[in-house]
């Protein structure tokens, strides 16, 4: 316990270095499990079949976090791009890749395409942890989290696929069909299971806010679990009732965000140190030179004419099409994936998994500490932008109603609105403000200022209107019924 609450420590310390630097975090906690590993402090580890159960674990959670956290409003216009990308664009990633890795490489066509499939899907945690601290347009972030949302599970088909046996040129119609049969299955289970968590749980006050957040997470992993059980994507299942649950306006919503942030964040610790204790550096090193010639095959040319011929038909400026070609991040998932053609016993795999281990590592320290500065000569940098009000509910079940927490942040244009000009409904109103440490009751002209939280209460007819409302002024400030700012808060609920 000792040793693992160090190890913590140490990963959590790191989160700050690399938060400066631009760097994933991954980085360091793969450091670490090498430091702890046979050549560093001799702890042996070498069960892959234990790795491989683990890294799915915490792939589940990382994808349940990526949901949660996502803003549909921000992915929804991406949606038809990203899907794009998350099959033709992985279909050509690996086909290119495949044949670098058969070229100049020398592996096997089984062994390359495995290694083209592995590469090719974008790393969620990766994906997620770089560009939440980039200010780039909304367009671009969505595009990018949502190609790393969905990719995941048809790569995961392909890799089982591959890994299980040789696949004759008549059965690759058979594969493309159960391909779209596990990913409806995974969509649709994940609708199911979020739509029926978000009527259970807006359905129900229950006793202690902790719940909340323990329910929502315990949806997630029973939208996977129910999607593989009836031989579904689990991987888009969980996502997608992520999406569904982190949009619907739950109760104490922000907690429960707070939760699946570090569930995730002990998920990522955890796989990352358990697949650094795995490698052997002596091996690692040899594969470099492969390593390097698969990742410019995938960086500088499979990535990019994919990005190219999957957004033709959307006409994307090309600016974008550079950065999301560059965006690609890898990381944990192409790791774990590398594990499951080892755990199969497929000729080549330990080269597959070292040369994967290695890709990802190289190109992790070129592209993340590299995405603001090619944002910034691309001139795709959002500038100032309004950020919407943190809203947290809590029901009032006796009352019928919901209490609503506000929190004003510093580029919201909620400051220097007076409270009359909210414009609220005649069921809400302003109960209590608490400014620099003081709360008071405030009146028709009080001004409110960036840092304010607001006690707002509301019954249950008009609590969505009202949500919509703070959301919309803090976009748009006071004018915003005038100026269009809608403030929709994402997904349909009931009733709308």
């Amino acid at each position: 316990m000792l040793a693992g609450a160090l190890v913590l420590l140490v990963a959590v310390a790191a989160v700050r270095l690399t938060s400066r630097s631009g760097l994933p975090s991954l980085l360091l906690y793969l450091g670490i499990g090498m430091l702890l590993g046979r050549d560093g402090l001799g702890v042996e580890f070498s069960d892959v079949e234990l790795t491989q159960v683990l890294g799915y674990a915490a792939l589940v959670v990382i994808l349940a976090e990526g949901g949660l956290g996502t803003r549909w409003r921000d992915i929804r216009p991406a949606v038809p791009e990203a899907a794009v990308l998350a099959t033709l664009g992985v279909a050509v990633s690996v086909g290119v890749t495949a044949a670098a890795a058969h070229y100049l490489v020398g592996l096997g066509w089984q062994a390359a395409l495995l290694m083209g499939t592995v590469v090719s899907s974008t790393d969620a945690a990766a994906v997620f942890s770089v560009l939440r601290r980039i200010p780039l347009p909304r367009r671009v972030t969505g595009t990018l989290e949502a190609e790393s949302g969905f990719n995941d599970a048809p790569v995961v088909i392909l890799v089982v696929a591959l890994s299980e046996a040789h696949i004759s040129p008549g059965e690759w119609y058979l594969l493309a069909g159960q391909m779209a049969l596990e990913l409806a299955v995974g969509l649709a289970m994940g609708l199911l299971v979020g739509r029926l968590g978000v009527l259970g749980l807006r359905g129900v006050a229950l006793p202690a806010s902790g719940l909340y957040p323990i329910a929502v997470l315990a949806l997630t992993v029973v939208a996977y679990a129910g999607a593989a059980l009836l031989h579904g994507s689990g991987f888009l299942a969980v996502y997608i009732a992520g999406l569904v649950l982190g949009n619907a306006g739950l109760p104490h919503r922000p907690a429960t965000r707070g939760f699946a942030d570090a569930v995730a964040w002990v998920a990522q610790i955890g796989l990352f140190v358990l697949l650094g204790l795995l490698v052997d550096p002596d091996v690692l090193l040899d594969n470099l030179g492969p390593a390097l010639a698969v990742g410019a095959a995938l960086t500088l040319v499979a990535r990019p004419l994919a990005v190219v011929l999957s957004l033709l038909p959307f006409r994307r400026p090309w600016r974008e099409q550079a950065l999301l070609s560059w965006a690609g991040l890898r990381g944990a998932v192409p790791i774990v994936l590398a594990i499951i053609p080892v755990v199969a016993g497929v000729e080549d795999s330990d080269r597959i998994f070292s040369i994967v281990f290695m890709l990802v590592v190289v190109f992790t320290l070129a592209q993340g500490p590299t995405l603001p500065w090619l944002a910034r000569r691309l001139r795709l940098g959002d500038g100032e932008k309004a950020v919407d009000v943190d809203i947290e509910s809590a029901p009032l079940e006796r009352l019928g109603g919901h209490l609503l927490s506000v929190a004003i942040p510093a580029a919201s244009r909620m400051h220097g609105v007076e409270v009359r000009e909210l414009r609220l409904p005649a069921q809400a109103a302003v109960t209590l403000v608490v400014r620099e440490g003081t709360s008071f009751v405030p009146g028709p002209a009080t001004m409110l200022r960036r840092g304010d939280e607001l006690l707002v209460v509301a019954t249950d007819a008009v609590r969505d209107a009202v949500e919509r409302r703070l959301i919309a002024v803090g976009r748009g400030g006071k004018l915003a019924g005038w100026l269009g700012a809608g403030g929709s808060t994402g997904l349909r609920r009931p009733g709308q």
